[in-house]
């Protein structure tokens, strides 16, 4: 077989030679980076720089915090969930100085009367309509529920002392009010654990969440938090304080401390904090019974809306990052900026990757018919793909013990086919964010593509939340 005068499996050989090289040198710089932060984890385990820390006994400050906490929960068509989310919050949270203020559109009566009967005449809580159909974009909510705010601190004469923010899914943490009121007294901007719960029904899709946050908010948190570089919001159980979400307010220039145009403002605000000198702690620490005190959802649990939320944050965090942001701080701060930025890059490469194993099972069963000549790997290659492969290894290692530590054995062992789940929906995602971005240079405006949601941990548990969270752990 010839092709332009040249055998046809020597171009299938050189073809398929120099993406193995491109792909296993690019992987194992990735991999060197990722070993970089386990080492510095043990090394600080180790040393006792960090260690698990546990809940004062009997300061749960249910009747009284320090100062008033704000809590504000942006919503856009969360009929389904709001009511649960509100509930279970007032339940958990008997504090008297609580406001907790829902953003609701005008065009979106289904959400207020949700969150009216899940409220049923509690004080504490603010329903705030805006005055614009939805949706805008949840920036543009966070700042609508920031101006409520204002004027209720005018009309009493009393500021708060934080303001906390959180998602219309979400199931908080009973102690998670008292342990964010104690740590905003040395910090001005404290992010807890997020812990995506398993899903009945989507053990691959909804559970990959549970592998990355388990990683992400038990190790690359914890050793950004030692080395000093600045903490980014979550967008749910982050607290700041009032005065710096203020100043954060005036160094925008327009008086609105979230940017609309961003869709990770969150992300953006933990590290404007930093960037304006605010003290910041990824806060992590267990109730008595052994619990991390967390912020408990559940995730996306199809591929499309996956992937959906992932374009969202591979845009703003990898992308509009880089524009709005730009490389701040010091070594370490750089160090953890580029991690955060390398997102449609590793979905290129993944995408290559993927490629690569069916270029090479092609090769492989055309060498076998006779067909092509097969060409052995230079000894560079051979190199590179036996350090890549000891590299995987070890990355499968961890994610399956970070796993197994906040969910239990089957979730661990259930973690190793889902490294894949992930690695595809990080492709489609990537792809999806670079046209997405595209678009936005062209003037598109920033739109809530939000996620639906249906179910929510505090309805649809058949136990308790803390007990069907223990059973769920099991021995581990």
């Amino acid at each position: 077989m010839e092709l332009f005068g040249t055998d046809v499996g020597t171009w299938l050989a050189f073809i398929e030679s120099e993406l193995l090289l491109f792909a296993a040198v690019f992987f194992l710089i990735g991999a060197v980076d990722e070993i970089a932060v386990d080492f510095t984890y043990i090394y600080l385990k180790l040393t006792g720089r960090i260690r698990s820390e546990r809940l004062p006994e009997n300061d749960r400050r249910q009747g009284q915090l320090r100062g008033m906490a704000a809590v504000f929960i942006p919503a856009w068509r969360e009929s389904q969930v709001i009511g649960q989310t509100l509930s279970h919050a007032l339940d958990k949270w008997q504090h008297t100085n609580l406001r907790i203020y829902v953003g609701c559109y005008r065009n979106d009566p289904a959400t207020l009367d949700a969150a009216m009967k899940a409220v049923r005449g509690d004080a504490r809580v603010r329903m705030v309509i805006h005055d614009r159909d939805g949706p805008t974009s949840k920036p543009d909510v966070l700042n609508r529920l920031y101006d409520a705010l204002r004027d209720d601190e005018q009309r009493s004469g009393e500021a708060a002392r934080m303001v906390i923010l959180h998602d219309a899914e979400d199931m908080v943490d009973a102690n998670a009010l008292s342990a964010l009121d104690r740590a905003i007294d040395d910090n001005e901007f404290v992010q807890l654990p997020v812990m995506p719960m398993p899903l009945r029904g989507s053990p691959l899709i909804a559970g990959h969440y549970c592998d990355e946050f388990a990683e992400a908010h038990g190790k690359m948190m914890v050793v950004r938090d030692a080395v000093g570089a600045g903490i980014p919001g979550a967008g749910v159980g982050c607290a700041i304080a009032r005065e710096m979400l203020e100043c954060v307010a005036e160094q925008n220039g327009d008086g609105k401390p979230f940017a609309v145009d961003s869709l990770t403002e969150d992300y953006e605000l933990g590290l404007q904090v930093k960037a304006l000198g605010g003290r910041d702690r990824f806060l992590r620490l267990r109730d008595a019974q052994g619990q991390l005190v967390a912020t408990r959802a559940y995730f996306p649990s199809s591929v499309e809306t996956a992937v959906r939320q992932k374009t969202r944050w591979i845009q703003g965090i990898a992308l509009q990052g880089w524009d709005r942001i730009g490389w701040q701080g010091g070594l370490a701060q750089k160090w953890m900026q580029m991690r955060d930025r390398r997102g449609p890059f590793a979905s290129i490469l993944l995408a290559m990757a993927y490629a690569l194993v069916l270029l090479i099972g092609f090769t492989w069963a055309a060498a076998q018919m006779g067909l092509v000549n097969s060409v052995p790997l230079s000894p560079v290659v051979s190199s590179l793909l036996a350090a890549n492969l000891i590299a995987f290894f070890w990355r499968f290692v961890a994610r399956w013990a970070f796993t197994t530590r906040e969910h239990g054995i089957w979730q661990g062992l259930l973690s190793i086919p889902r490294m894949f789940v992930s690695n595809w929906i990080a492709i489609l995602a990537g792809r999806r964010a670079l046209f997405s971005y595209v678009r936005s240079l062209r003037g598109a405006p920033t739109r809530w593509d939000k996620t639906e949601h249906a179910n929510h941990p505090a309805a649809t548990s058949s136990s308790p939340p803390a007990l069907e969270l223990a059973r769920v752990r099991g021995a581990a």
